[in-house]
Parts: C-alpha cells; sequence; structure tokens
C-alpha cells in the first residue's frame, strides 16, 4: 500500500485540496471547485494537470454520480464528487401532504432501502404524537421482519454492483437472483416490490396474507444457500482481493472526523451499530452480533455485508416465530390516528371490502364521517419537533420532522448515510489508481435518491 493511501485515513476536516502538514499527514480542508475552477487553476499555475469527468451517467457510478478527478498518469491526485443530478425535492413536497401521505414520498429516497425510510418517519411522527408505547407488538415485529429482509436484499445490491463493475457479472446474477426471493415476499405483503408504502404512522398499512409465514420460512435457508454461493465466489478470490485488499483505505480518525456510520465505520473497527445502542422497534430482545472487521478497506467492507445478511436472517427467523405465537390488530387502537387498516381488497380493487363498506355505509353515519376527515384531511400532530434515528444497510438513516399543530408537517429533513459517507470519496480515492476509485466509491454503496433527496 503507498503511502497517499495509508494517509489517506489521516482526514482532519471534509473536503479536496490537500496539503503536507509538518508531520506529513495529509490535511483536507474546506475548499470547493467545479469543473471550470479546476480548468482555470491548472492555466493559470501552467502546470500539465489532467481533470477527467466520471459519471454523471457512467456504469460504474452507483447512479447519478459525477465524480472530478484530477490525474497524474493513471494516480488520482485529487476527487471531487458532484451531486444533485437526481434532485427530487422530496423534503419539500411532504410539506404539502398530511402524515401519512408522507410515506409515499420518503419510501422512494434510498429506493433500496424504502422500509428503512419509511419506519424512520413513522417513528419520529409517533414520538411526536407521544404514542410510542402504544405502537401493537405485532406491528413492530413485522416492521423488524420487513427491515432486516430489506437489509439482505440492499446489501445483495451492493456485493451484485460492486461485483459487476469489477467484471465479475456471475457475481451480480447470483447477487440479483436472491434479492429476487426477498422482493416477491415484499410484493406479497405489501402489494409493491419496491417504494412500498407499507408502514404507517400508528403500525402498518396490513397484517401478513395467508402464507406469508409459510412463504417466509421457505426463503430464509433458500437464501441462506445463496448467501453460501456468494462467499465461495468472492470471500478467498484472489482476483477480488487483489482489486478490494488495502484499497479504499479509510480508518477510524477519518471516519469520525468525516461523520461516516454503517459498514464502512464498522470495517475500521468500531461496533456502532444503532439496534443495539440505541434500540427501537424491540430490537432490544432479539438476539443478534453487531460485525466489525479491522481493515479499514474495501475488502473487509465486502465481508462485513456478507456477515450482516446471517446475523439479519437469523432476527426474521425470531420475528416470524414470534408473529406465529403474537396474534393482534397491527394499527394503533387510537381512532383518531389509525389509519384504515386491514382492509381486504374489493371489488373496485381500491382496498374498499364489501364489509368495510357495509359497515360504515350501513351501520355508522358516525363512522362514515370519521373515515372521510381521517382520510382526506389527516390527523393533527401536536406542535413540536423529533428527530429518530434508525440503522440503515448503509448506516445512521435519521429523520428530524417539525409539526406546527396541523395535518401536516411543517418541516421534515432526513440525514441520509449516503449523503455523509459520500463526503469519504476523496480521502478514499486520492493517491490511488483510477480503477481503485470505482472499488472505493462500491465500497461506500451510496444510492444518490438518498443523496439528493
Amino acid at each position: 500500500m503507498s503511502t497517499d493511501q495509508m494517509h489517506a485515513g489521516d482526514v482532519y476536516a471534509t473536503g479536496v485540496a490537500d496539503e503536507a502538514d509538518a508531520e506529513g499527514a495529509r490535511v483536507f480542508n474546506a475548499a470547493g471547485g467545479d469543473w471550470d475552477t479546476i480548468a482555470d487553476e491548472a492555466s493559470a499555475l501552467h502546470e500539465e494537470r489532467i481533470v477527467v469527468n466520471m459519471g454523471p451517467q457512467h456504469p460504474s457510478t452507483h447512479g447519478v454520480l459525477r465524480l472530478i478527478l484530477e490525474l497524474d498518469g493513471e494516480t488520482v491526485t485529487e476527487t471531487r464528487a458532484g451531486i444533485g443530478y437526481l434532485h427530487t425535492g422530496i423534503e419539500k413536497n411532504m410539506e404539502f401532504r398530511n402524515w401519512t401521505q408522507g410515506v409515499t414520498f420518503c419510501t422512494r429516497m434510498d429506493y433500496l432501502t424504502p422500509l428503512f425510510n419509511e419506519t424512520a418517519f413513522c417513528l419520529a411522527v409517533e414520538k411526536l404524537l407521544g404514542i410510542t408505547d402504544q405502537i401493537p407488538e405485532r406491528a413492530s415485529i413485522i416492521r423488524v421482519l420487513m427491515m432486516e429482509l430489506n437489509r439482505i436484499s440492499s446489501h445483495l445490491v451492493a456485493l451484485a454492483t460492486g461485483g459487476m463493475e469489477m467484471g465479475a457479472t456471475t457475481v451480480m446474477t447470483v447477487g440479483f437472483r436472491e434479492r429476487e426471493r426477498i422482493l416477491s415476499i415484499f410484493e406479497m405483503v405489501t402489494g409493491l416490490r419496491m417504494n412500498n408504502a407499507y408502514v404507517r404512522p400508528g403500525g402498518v398499512a396490513q397484517d401478513l396474507p395467508p402464507g406469508a409465514i409459510d412463504k417466509i420460512r421457505d426463503a430464509i435457508p433458500a437464501i441462506r444457500k445463496g448467501l453460501g454461493e456468494l462467499e465461495l465466489l468472492l470471500n478467498e478470490n484472489p482476483i477480488l482481493k487483489g482489486r478490494t485488499v488495502d484499497v479504499g483505505y479509510l480508518d477510524l480518525t477519518g471516519c469520525m472526523a468525516l461523520g461516516i456510520t454503517g459498514p464502512v465505520l464498522r470495517s475500521a473497527g468500531l461496533p456502532h451499530d444503532l439496534r443495539k445502542l440505541d434500540p427501537y422497534c424491540g430490537y432490544e430482545t432479539y438476539d443478534f452480533d453487531v460485525i466489525t472487521r479491522d481493515s479499514c478497506d474495501s475488502y473487509g467492507r465486502l465481508r462485513i455485508r456478507i456477515d450482516e445478511m446471517y446475523e439479519s436472517l437469523k432476527i426474521a427467523e425470531q420475528a416470524v416465530d414470534r408473529l406465529q405465537g403474537t396474534p393482534g390488530p397491527v394499527m394503533v387502537e387510537d381512532k383518531k390516528i389509525a389509519w384504515p387498516a386491514q382492509l381486504a381488497i374489493g371489488g373496485d380493487g381500491m382496498g374498499n371490502s364489501l364489509d368495510h363498506i357495509r359497515e360504515i355505509m350501513a351501520t355508522s353515519m358516525e363512522s362514515l364521517i370519521h373515515h372521510f376527515k381521517l382520510v382526506t384531511e389527516g390527523f393533527r400532530v401536536p406542535p413540536g419537533q423529533a428527530y429518530v434515528a434508525i440503522e440503515s444497510p448503509k448506516g445512521e438513516l435519521g429523520c428530524h420532522v417539525v409539526s406546527d399543530g396541523g395535518t401536516r408537517p411543517y418541516r421534515a429533513h432526513f440525514r441520509d448515510p449516503s449523503f455523509n459517507n459520500l463526503q469519504a470519496t476523496a480521502a478514499m480515492c486520492e493517491g490511488s489508481q483510477v480503477a481503485d476509485v470505482i472499488v472505493a466509491v462500491a465500497s461506500l454503496d451510496p444510492v444518490m435518491g438518498g443523496v439528493d433527496r
């Protein structure tokens, strides 16, 4: 490993410009800049510098990410990340919808982890409402089950696309094959493969349908076998190790300085996992381990993601066992908050079952009025603000919601781990080869929907 790579982890502040201090460690300052700025600098200094754009539409940038690389031959001397090409205005749009409708927006942020986005938002809304302890146990167990399956599907995409970018197409086909098993479960439970809008303030949209438990029980051993195949392809593969060992190096000092969380932080040896440190949804009652390594490189992050998937399977098995012994509702009892749940799909395909229509139309005018107001206007949330953070597959996913006492969020803002982790690009890449940039970015596993929001 080169001296540049070893020192790439000695980060004291974010940014891209670097200089040597008295001890020889590299210092990153907060200087910014873009293509035209770099070009002007180069011409003013009369230096022979090559500036190359990688992206924003490039097969190895994990979405619409633009990397501005300054090269000296094949060696990267400076790296800048250009973001904002996928900006959707999700957080602003949520201010114009009621609290429950906000779920349909935030689920689309990091589109590989929709159930985590939904859960973080709903936990924050429930904290504002003061109903955190009133959420039915069955709803919390379903949330944990769905999140852990989603964690596996997200990690599978990280490994599959990372493998594809290094030329290992078999890794991609195996990874997506196993992910397909999980997406079929999501489709059965929520009606959708992605952007599920399944977790709602107060609980979940509906209980598991008949046959879902059996389908999940059958899928878990198959997924475990598929993970074994991925391990055989990856773990001791000399070509893979040659591409990933000591590549994308970022030590604990650099992670702490840049606010890095998730597998990248755990690859530096720190067992930071919010499921253990600040439990939510009853995670403190599940048996699982926090996976760490001390390699600080891309290979360590790959191994962590594989081991984490096995831990998620353990949690999913425990959740399935609990669901069989925990009957009950999946939505909070307070009728002023509880969005209509448990609706069988009716002949109109809209979720209005005959039984439900018969109840609200024929037996209770009060129920009809209440249903109409709740669905059209939404429930009111007391004035205040709340922040809730959960452990997404990529790191700490936080949701900060502010209420002015109305039926819509005054403000909703998310701390997406991909956004913070992307700061590490410069520290990981400068001093390495161009080919190592692709591996380093893949090891961060950024999703641009979450970065740009």
